[in-house]
């Protein structure tokens, strides 16, 4: 699978700002449409992030900014 730029940009971008680790995996997931995790590992940072990667949106991340 050959992945686009957006979705390059974007990964190094939320990590480099330090969003939580589940945001990011969930929002990669969205983004290239894989299932989501089964229902007992979902978390609420999993789920945002997946519905933004769903609708390739690449900016909205900056609330699961770790602090």
């Amino acid at each position: 699978m050959i992945i686009n730029q957006d979705y390059y940009d974007t990964t190094v971008k939320m990590e480099k700002a330090g969003v939580d680790q589940d945001y990011i995996i969930g929002w990669q997931c969205g983004y290239v449409v894989n299932p989501m995790r089964e229902e007992q590992r979902l978390t609420e940072a999993y789920e945002a992030g997946y519905e933004k990667g769903k609708a390739h949106e690449t900016t909205g991340y900056e609330a699961w900014i770790k602090k």
